[in-house]
């Protein structure tokens, strides 16, 4: 992808920085923006065409930064706005874009417009949350029973007697969508991060920000009363025209949890956002069958609309693949919590170095979740006392997991992320998955992501849009995209024949003789 494609989200390689966990600078033990600045060179020699920036804005970080106080600013912790300003231009002059991350749904409740709000029940800002009377008598049951996103109870009570809701915790009072007021207010902060050269916007939760006013119950086989509601499309076309003044190299992407793949789709129509994730494909079991339904899904979805499919394996929010992959269930569901079960990590690894060359060659764009092209797996034996995310004590499942800090350089911890203690601890183990240990050894992940995305970028058939399913034997997954090119993932338990090809281009694992393994990909050249 060049750095000067006006439609760079259609086939980018984008790679989720975790400001906290990436790299410190100052000691602390928490990363930071200078942290990323000195490690930018691992990006470009990744060779990514963008960085996605998880929040970094002021914060109680009651939620890990997504209770934000002050959407224009940087939080002290991770630097300065100044700070931020040179990494967004050191990583353009390093040819990589920058994105950011905006949660619309809800802000910290330590925002001065909620601290306006909570101070009297007649200022104007109660207006921008949902504030509502109790029911029963006295006004002290809850407005509604609804259950949170995080799971627990969705209101909490003020002292005069109201109540306000909050899909995720307390400390995240939702925004009211239907006030013209807070719909400026986020144009205008999309204008001051892309005045400040920001080339694109990844937009938390993004089907959530409208609610039904009549707060109705959630029934089954009824309209659900906060879940997609066609008025937040009209959000987005206002959106989309915002990035739109920017000459039409601005990227709207959003996290769009959907199981109907149609609906999904609605947000990607033309005059509204340019992507979307697709959750679909991160949380399908390593199964043939199901991996080929899921992509001509994908696929086709994203067809009819003539938008990019993208292709993610992890994020902030989700076991990592190599955990997954490791188990005998390899799905991923905030309904199935398969924390504690079985892993064997090392075909976990085995079937993620499989997935990246798959998830690298099909047609769209791809995610990579900062520590994956080290082959990073889920800390599952942190201690639950050192548990920072809230969704533990609502859910019994804790994300911190995913979100461990990098190992860099040396064989104990902190390894080289920090001069001081990490924030959360690392695992022994990781003294193999250092960028150090890996540089060089052409059978480490590092290497394998390395020569993947260098090898997509110069690809002829990488760079169109379609692909073709061939043939290559029950349990494996097969196709080529141009003439010459295909991808061949061998999810058989028993080694098979290759397609006839030219050359090996890529593997992502020893070839048994001139036969593909079990839970091995390669990329050919086509005769």
């Amino acid at each position: 992808m060049s750095h000067q494609d006006s439609q760079w989200w259609r086939d980018a390689v984008i790679y989720q920085v975790y400001p906290r966990s990436y790299a410190d600078a100052d000691g602390d033990g928490v990363g930071d923006i200078a942290g990323i600045r000195a490690h930018l060179g691992h990006l470009a020699d990744l060779g990514v065409d963008a960085i996605w920036m998880s929040p970094w804005y002021p914060s109680p970080m009651a939620d890990a930064g997504y209770d934000v106080a002050d959407f224009r600013d940087i939080d002290p912790a991770f630097g300065t706005l100044a700070e931020a300003e040179a990494l967004v231009e050191e990583a353009h002059a390093a040819g990589i874009r920058m994105i950011v991350d905006i949660v619309p749904n809800h802000i910290s409740s330590e925002h001065p417009w909620f601290k306006a709000a909570l101070a009297s029940p007649d200022a104007p800002e109660r207006d921008y949350f949902w504030f509502r009377p109790g029911r029963g008598p006295n006004g002290d049951e809850m407005p509604t029973d609804w259950v949170g996103e995080f799971g627990g109870t969705t209101w909490t009570r003020v002292p005069d007697g109201q109540w306000y809701l909050h899909l995720f915790t307390p400390e995240q009072p939702d925004l009211n969508w239907d006030h013209p007021d807070v719909r400026a207010e986020f144009e205008s902060i999309l204008r001051f991060w892309f005045d400040r050269g920001v080339d694109g916007i990844r937009i938390d939760s993004a089907a959530l920000l409208l609610k039904d006013e009549s707060l109705p119950e959630v029934r089954d086989g009824e309209p659900h009363p906060f879940h997609d509601l066609d008025g937040v499309h009209d959000v987005y076309r206002a959106w989309r025209r915002v990035a739109d003044e920017y000459g039409g190299d601005r990227a709207l992407i959003g996290e769009v949890w959907m199981p109907e793949v149609e609906r999904f789709a609605n947000y990607l129509r033309p005059d509204e956002l340019h992507a979307a994730f697709n959750f679909d494909f991160l949380g399908c079991a390593w199964d043939p069958a199901l991996m080929r339904e899921c992509v001509d899904r994908t696929l086709h979805a994203h067809k009819a609309i003539g938008a990019p499919a993208t292709w993610v394996l992890s994020n902030h929010d989700v076991t990592r693949h190599v955990t997954r992959y490791g188990r005998q269930d390899t799905t991923f569901s905030f309904d199935n919590n398969l924390d504690g079960t079985p892993v064997d990590l090392e075909l976990g690894t085995r079937r993620a170095r499989a997935a990246a060359l798959l998830s690298l060659s099909l047609p769209g764009a791809t995610y990579i979740y900062q520590g994956e092209e080290l082959g990073l797996w889920e800390n599952e034996n942190i201690p639950p006392e050192q548990y920072q995310d809230p969704m533990w004590g609502r859910r019994g499942h804790s994300r911190d997991g995913c979100r461990v800090p990098l190992p860099w350089t040396g064989d104990t911890e902190p390894f080289g992320f920090t001069t001081g203690s990490p924030w959360l601890p690392q695992p022994a183990e990781w003294k193999d998955r250092t960028v150090q240990a890996q540089t060089g050894d052409p059978s480490s992940m590092l290497e394998l992501y390395r020569s993947a995305i260098a090898r997509r970028r110069t690809e002829e058939g990488l760079h169109q849009p379609a692909m073709s399913w061939i043939d290559a034997g029950e349990n494996v997954l097969a196709y080529t995209r141009g003439d010459r090119f295909a991808c061949v993932v061998n999810m058989s338990g028993a080694p098979i024949a290759l397609p006839d090809h030219e050359s090996l281009l890529l593997a992502s694992g020893p070839l048994d003789g001139d036969r593909l393994p079990p839970d091995t990909a390669v990329w050919l050249r086509l005769l």
